[in-house]
C-alpha cells in the first residue's frame, strides 16, 4: 500500500521511517527502491507492521475486555422476550425444525446458516414438533427459542469485536477503533436482527470474520506462516459466508478485486521474482476460491443427506430428484413402451406447474368448455388415453408404439373429454395474440373432430440417446405436441388462472413462445396390451451434482419470483437514508411491538462520509492535475487506501440490490452497510489524529459527543428493538422521519397502564395485528402433513385469527359464514375455491375445516 510521511533516507535510495516512528505508529512509510530503469513501490509489509496492529498491550486487552462486557450487556438481554414467533423466525424456525425430522424442504438461501440454528436446537433437545406456523404463534414451552436467538445474538456480538479487531488491522488507533466498537454495539438494526432466529447474523459474522481475517493477512510479509494461515482463514470465512446466503458472494468478489489490486503493485514489484508473484496468486487462487467452493458443496451435501423424508417443498423439485426421497409418492415401474391406447400422464418439463390436468369446470369466458390445466399433483384427473386420431374410441388388438410425426388424440377418461384447441383467445392470456385457448371438449360417445388432433414432435437434443429419439418411451423421450389444424404447440407457463380456475396454471396452444415451455413427457404409464413381464422403468436416483444443479435453478428461479408487492418493502435508493423500516411484530394484548430502524446518527454519517469523500477525492484529483502536492503524510495516504478499499465493499454489496426485481428490505442493505460502518471507523481516526492533531483535548470531545449521540438514539428506541413497554407520546416524539412508519397508536398513554394488563397465558386466543407484519422471504412452503399447500410466493396472506381457531370438522359452513370477515374458502391445495362449491364438499363425507383465518377458510376436502 502506498504511505508516506517523515522519513530518514538508506543508502540504498529506499524512503524508509526512522527506527522509533516504526515501533510506535501503526501506519508504515512507503519504501520506494531505485531500479535500473524507473523508481519502484516495495509491496511486502514490513516486519514491525503485525505487531503494531495486533493487540499486545494490557490496556487495549482492557479495553477489548471492556468493550466485549458492553456488547452483551446490549445484545444478550431480554432474549425471551417475545415469546412469539418474530418476523421470518416463522421461516427460518420451520426450517430448523424440518433439519431435524429430516423432511425435505425448499428455500431460496444456501443451507448453513439454517444448519447451525437446528443444530443448535437439537443440542437444546429441541425435537422438531413445532413448526413456527406464523408470526405471533406462541412458543410452547419445550421449544428452545431462546437458545436459537443466542446463538444469533452471541454471533451479533462477536461481529462488534470483529469490527474493532477489522480497524486495527488496517490501521485505526486503539482508542478509536474502541469507540466505533461502541457505536456498532448500539446500532439499532444490528442490534434487531442479532435477536431473533434469522439468516442476517450468521451471515454478517461470516462477512466480519472474512474482512477480519484478510485485512490482518496484509499485514503479514507473503509465505510467512501468518500470511498462509490468515489466507486460509479467510477462504474458510468467504466459505461460510456464501453458503449462508448468496451475498457472501458479493464479498468473495470484494476480496478478489482487492488480490488483483495488490498483484497489480507486486508485477511492478522490482524486489520480486515472476515467480514468487505466480506463487502467490495461485495460493490467493486456491484458498479466496478453492476453499469456498469446496464448503459450498460440503455443505450442500449435508443438506441433501439430512434431508432424506419427502418433506414441504419437495413438490417444487423434478420427479428424478424426488424419487430419491423416502416416502415419495413419486410413479415407479412404469411401462417403458408408449403406445396407442396406453392411459398417461404427461408433466411439463419448464415450470414446476404439474402434470397435464382438467376437471368438471367449465371456462367462464372464451369457449366456456371444459378447462385444461397444469396440477402440481398426483390426481386420476391427471391421466389422459392415447388414441389413433384414425380410429377415436376404438380398442386395438395388437400394440402400436408412437414414433416421431405420429398424430394423436388424447381422452380423458374422467369426463370423457379431449385436449383440444381452437380460434378462441387464451382465458387469462387474452392479450397475447400468439396464444390461443386450450379445451377439454367432448361428451360419451363423441369420437371427436379434428381439433383434438395432436401431432407428436420428438425432441431428440433432450431426449435420452438411443431408442428414446425415435419412439416415446416413458420418462426418457421428451416431446412436443403440435396442433394439427393451426400449427401451434401445446403450452403453459407460471401464469395462473383466477379463483375460477382454483389457481392451477394456464394451459395454452402458443404459435411462438420459448421453446422449452413447450416440452412434455410420459411419467405415469399403463397399457393392457402388452404382456405383464414386459420392460419398465423407473427413475434413476440423481447423483449429487444433478440435485445440486437443480436445486440451484428452482433457488434462483422461486427467488426471482419473488416480485409481490409488500407492505414494508422499499427501494434500495431510499437506504441510504433510512426513509423507514420494517415491522417485525406487533402484539396488541400487551401493546408492545419490534421494528427494525438502524441508528440514526451511525446511519447518516456513514451516508455523508460516503458522500464528502466522494468530493475530497474529486478535488484531490483536480489539484493532481494542476501540479499540486496531495498524499504527503502517510497517515492520509493510508486513509485513502482502507476507505477505498472499504467502499468498494460497501458498493459491491450495494450495487446488485439495484438489479434485483424481486422484493427488497431495509435488511438487504446490511452487509454493504457494515462495509460502511468500517469507512466511518477511518474517516473518524483521521479527523482525529491529522485534523485535530493538534488538538488532542478537541479530539476526544468529538469522539465523546459522537459516542452520546448514538447513545441518546439507541436508548430513546429501545422498546422497538426488545419490544418493551413505551408510551404514545414518547413514540411519537421519537420519530424524526415522518416515514418512520411504526405503530404508535398500540402503546398504552402511560406506563402505569401497562401494571392493570391481564397477563396472557398461552391458551389466550393470538390477536390481528392492528397493522401488516409480514414475513419478508415469502419462501414456498407446503404443508404436506396438514393436507393444506401454503404458496407463500403467490402471497396467500396469513392473518392472525380474531377469535380462537374452530376444531377441524365440528363447525358447519353456515357457522363458518357467520364469522366476521370470513368469506375467502381455499382447499388443501391452497386454491380458491366457490364458497358454494365448498358448501356442497364439506356436506360430503370427509370433508372438514382445517383452518379459519381472519380473511380465509381453508378445508380439507374428499376426493373428488
Amino acid at each position: 500500500m502506498a504511505h508516506k510521511k517523515k522519513t530518514t533516507s538508506s543508502k540504498s535510495g529506499s524512503v524508509k521511517p526512522s527506527s522509533e516512528q516504526q515501533t510506535t505508529e501503526t501506519t508504515p512509510d512507503l519504501f520506494i527502491e531505485k531500479g535500473p530503469v524507473r523508481p519502484y513501490i516495495v509491496t511486502e509489509p514490513p516486519k514491525e507492521l503485525t505487531a503494531s496492529r495486533t493487540i499486545t498491550t494490557m490496556k487495549e486487552k482492557l479495553m477489548l475486555l471492556a468493550l466485549i462486557v458492553f456488547t452483551a450487556s446490549i445484545r444478550l438481554p431480554r432474549l425471551s422476550q417475545p415469546n412469539s414467533v418474530v418476523f421470518d423466525e416463522v421461516h427460518f424456525g420451520k426450517f430448523a425444525s424440518y433439519y431435524i425430522k429430516g423432511e425435505f424442504f425448499m428455500d431460496v438461501h444456501p443451507p448453513l446458516a439454517k444448519m447451525l440454528y437446528a443444530g443448535v436446537a437439537a443440542l437444546a433437545g429441541f425435537k422438531g414438533d413445532f413448526l413456527f406456523p406464523e408470526i405471533g404463534a406462541l412458543y410452547p414451552k419445550d421449544v428452545p427459542y431462546v437458545v436459537m436467538r443466542t446463538f444469533s445474538a452471541a454471533l451479533g456480538s462477536c461481529t462488534v469485536i470483529l469490527l474493532y479487531l477489522t480497524l486495527r488491522a488496517s490501521g485505526v488507533r486503539s482508542w478509536i477503533a474502541f469507540v466505533c466498537g461502541l457505536c456498532f454495539a448500539i446500532e439499532n438494526s444490528y442490534v434487531t436482527i442479532s435477536r431473533y432466529i434469522l439468516l442476517d447474523s450468521p451471515l454478517i459474522f461470516f462477512i466480519a470474520a472474512s474482512a477480519y481475517a484478510f485485512k490482518k493477512y496484509e499485514t503479514y510479509h507473503s509465505f510467512s506462516i501468518g500470511s498462509l494461515k490468515t489466507l486460509i482463514a479467510t477462504g474458510l470465512c468467504l466459505g461460510m459466508a456464501a453458503s449462508s446466503k448468496w451475498v457472501g458472494l458479493f464479498t468473495i468478489a470484494w476480496i478478489g478485486l482487492l488480490c488483483i489490486w495488490r498483484l497489480w503493485f507486486m508485477v511492478g514489484d522490482l524486489s520480486k521474482s515472476v515467480k514468487s508473484v505466480f506463487m502467490i496468486a495461485i495460493m490467493k487462487l486456491v484458498c479466496l476460491l478453492g476453499i469456498p467452493t469446496i464448503l459450498y458443496l460440503l455443505f450442500f451435501q449435508v443438506h441433501f443427506q439430512s434431508l432424506r423424508f419427502e418433506g414441504d417443498g419437495s413438490s417444487f423439485l423434478s420427479s428424478e430428484f424426488r424419487s430419491a426421497l423416502i416416502g415419495n409418492t413419486i410413479p415407479q415401474n412404469m411401462v417403458y413402451d408408449v403406445g396407442v391406447g396406453s392411459m398417461v400422464t404427461l408433466r411439463h418439463t419448464g415450470t414446476m406447474g404439474g402434470y397435464l390436468h382438467s376437471h368438471q369446470h367449465n371456462y367462464p369466458v372464451g369457449s366456456e368448455q371444459q378447462q385444461i390445466t397444469l396440477y402440481p399433483h398426483l390426481d386420476f384427473n391427471n391421466e389422459w388415453i392415447i388414441e389413433s386420431n384414425n380410429a377415436p374410441g376404438v380398442t386395438f388388438k395388437s400394440f402400436h408404439n408412437l414414433s416421431d410425426g405420429t398424430v394423436i388424440k388424447l381422452l380423458h377418461p374422467g369426463t370423457q373429454c379431449r385436449l383440444h384447441s381452437h380460434d378462441h383467445k387464451a382465458p387469462v392470456s387474452e392479450n397475447s395474440d400468439w396464444q390461443k385457448e386450450v379445451s377439454c371438449y367432448g361428451y360419451p360417445g363423441f369420437t371427436g373432430d379434428g381439433n383434438d388432433d395432436w401431432i407428436i414432435e420428438i425432441d431428440k437434443s433432450k431426449s435420452v440417446p438411443g431408442e428414446a429419439q425415435e419412439r416415446i418411451i416413458a420418462i426418457n423421450t421428451k416431446f412436443r405436441l403440435k396442433h394439427a389444424l393451426s400449427g401451434c404447440y401445446l403450452f403453459s407457463h407460471e401464469t395462473k388462472l383466477p379463483e375460477w380456475g382454483f389457481q392451477q396454471q394456464e394451459v395454452t396452444c402458443a404459435h411462438s413462445g420459448k421453446a422449452y415451455l413447450t416440452l412434455w413427457y410420459i411419467e405415469g404409464s399403463e397399457n393392457p396390451l402388452l404382456p405383464e413381464d414386459t420392460k419398465r422403468i423407473s427413475y434413476k436416483a440423481p447423483s449429487f451434482l444433478q440435485k445440486f444443479i437443480e436445486s440451484h435453478q428452482k433457488m434462483w428461479h422461486i427467488n426471482s419470483n419473488l416480485v409481490e408487492p409488500h407492505y414494508f418493502e422499499s427501494l434500495p435508493t431510499s437506504w441510504p437514508l433510512l426513509s423507514r423500516g420494517i415491522s417485525y411484530w406487533g402484539d396488541d394484548t400487551h401493546h408492545k411491538t419490534v421494528y427494525l430502524l438502524g441508528n440514526a446518527i451511525v446511519w447518516w454519517s456513514v451516508s455523508a462520509f460516503i458522500v464528502v469523500f466522494a468530493i475530497v477525492v474529486l478535488y484531490e484529483l483536480i489539484s493532481w492535475q494542476v501540479g499540486k502536492s496531495i498524499l504527503q503524510d502517510s497517515n492520509v495516504v493510508n486513509f485513502h487506501v482502507q476507505v477505498i478499499h472499504y467502499l468498494l465493499g460497501f458498493a459491491i454489496h450495494f450495487a446488485p440490490s439495484f438489479l434485483m426485481k424481486r422484493q427488497m428490505f431495509l435488511h438487504h442493505y446490511l452487509p454493504a452497510y457494515y462495509f460502511g460502518v468500517l469507512a466511518l471507523g477511518h474517516a473518524l481516526d483521521i479527523t482525529c489524529t491529522h485534523v485535530l492533531k493538534r488538538k488532542k483535548t478537541f479530539a476526544y470531545i468529538f469522539l465523546g459527543v459522537f459516542f452520546c449521540a448514538s447513545y441518546y438514539f439507541f436508548n430513546n428506541h429501545t422498546a422497538i428493538i426488545y419490544g418493551d413497554e413505551w408510551t404514545k407520546e414518547a413514540c411519537k416524539s421519537s420519530r424524526w422521519v415522518s416515514t418512520w412508519d411504526y405503530n404508535c397508536d398500540i402503546f398504552l398513554d402511560k406506563y402505569e397502564d401497562y401494571a392493570t394488563l391481564e397477563l396472557e397465558t398461552e391458551e389466550t386466543p393470538l390477536r390481528t395485528m392492528p397493522y401488516p407484519t409480514l414475513s419478508s422471504e415469502s419462501s414456498p412452503v407446503i404443508e404436506i402433513n396438514k393436507n393444506v399447500v401454503e404458496l407463500e410466493a403467490e402471497k396467500v396472506e396469513r392473518q392472525k385469527p380474531s377469535d380462537a381457531p374452530p376444531v377441524p370438522g365440528k363447525e358447519t359452513y353456515d357457522d363458518i359464514m357467520k364469522q366476521p370477515g370470513a368469506k375467502i374458502f381455499k382447499d388443501q391445495y391452497g386454491n380458491s375455491i366457490d364458497p358454494d362449491v365448498a358448501k356442497q364438499w364439506l356436506q360430503q363425507e370427509g370433508g372438514s375445516i382445517l383452518r379459519v383465518e381472519k380473511k380465509t377458510v381453508k378445508t380439507k376436502l374428499p376426493k373428488n
